[in-house]
């Protein structure tokens, strides 16, 4: 479970060093804590991920409308179905190790031009706690399997923080050395009614704590909130709200100035799972996601026709 936390502005005003050393050392301290919102900055990847009810009841794929490129599927009917450009990252939600059940969910992907890679786990809990226990070595024997049997396969899990959202702690959990896991997504939600607002110094806390726990920022996938309300409930005793479009802009300004050149980023959830809203019944946040795609291409047709030069 999660809390947010934000950092008092009267806290800047209580530092005063009393020699140029001191000052020197408040003034990195301060600009690793207090985040000033760069200009709009260009998303640095071109594969986007939403994922849950990507599929309307005909198979055709929702979240391209929005400008996402990378689909949750879960058989090979919905893989080969996607449009030109889109392809799919495939659940499989079980770390049981290399069984027959693994077997019969992996096997038919092989070969498939389509497929980006596999979503092993989402919240994977290494400590039994809260959920059945998902070991790394599960974990590492999937991986293993995948890279040796489905060439440029890549593979990914979502971090659960095994303490509060107020302080974050991935330690004795998945790191790419002992899952062999390509991807990890980390999904702090800032946005909540305790705060009649967002704290995207949450964002830093959790990038911080998946650094702690051996996890590199380029094998860190930013998750974007984008649900609110229904039947959630966070660690601070309020609810998720769903982002305003100044809000998702802002939780993306932050994660674009922390992890600039992500594999992938990653929208939770374009559908509803507990009563909430979602990115698929909100067209204002979809616009957000449709401008920043757009911005994307632009970005890259303009590099290429400087390569040219």
């Amino acid at each position: 479970m999660r809390r947010a936390t934000a950092m008092s502005a009267q806290a800047v005003h209580l530092l005063r060093p009393a020699k140029a050393a001191q000052l020197a050392a408040s003034i990195l301290l301060l600009q690793s804590l207090v985040f000033v919102a760069p200009a709009r900055a260009e998303p640095g990847t071109t594969l986007h991920f939403a994922s849950n009810g990507n599929f309307d009841s005909n198979g055709s794929y929702l979240p391209g409308a929005a400008g996402f490129n990378l689909a949750d599927v879960n058989s090979v009917t919905q893989l080969n179905s996607l449009p030109d450009g889109v392809r799919g990252l495939v659940w499989v939600g079980q770390c049981n190790g290399v069984d027959s059940t693994f077997l019969n969910t992996a096997r038919p992907y092989i070969g498939n031009a389509k497929l980006f890679g596999f979503y092993l786990m989402d919240d994977p809990d290494p400590t039994g706690l809260e959920r059945r226990r998902c070991t790394a070595d599960n974990l590492k024997i999937e991986s293993d399997w995948i890279h040796a049997n489905v060439p440029g396969a890549k593979t990914f899990i979502l971090l659960m923080t095994t303490t509060s959202s107020r302080r974050p702690s991935f330690t004795g959990a998945y790191n790419p050395t002992n899952s062999h896991v390509d991807l990890f997504g980390i999904d702090p939600y800032p946005c909540r009614t305790e705060l009649a607002g967002c704290d995207y110094n949450e964002i830093d806390l959790y990038i911080a704590a998946a650094e702690s726990a051996d996890v590199p920022r380029d094998r860190m996938v930013p998750v974007y909130q984008t649900f609110g309300g229904g039947n959630w409930v966070d660690d601070g005793g309020g609810q998720y709200t769903l982002p305003t479009v100044g809000q998702l802009e802002q939780i993306m300004a932050r994660w674009d100035a922390l992890i600039p050149t992500p594999v992938f980023d990653y929208a939770y959830s374009w559908g509803s799972q507990n009563a909430d809203a979602a990115l698929g019944s909100s067209p204002d946040l979809q616009a957000v996601f449709s401008r920043r795609d757009e911005s994307a291409m632009n970005v890259g047709s303009d590099r290429a026709r400087a390569l040219k030069w």
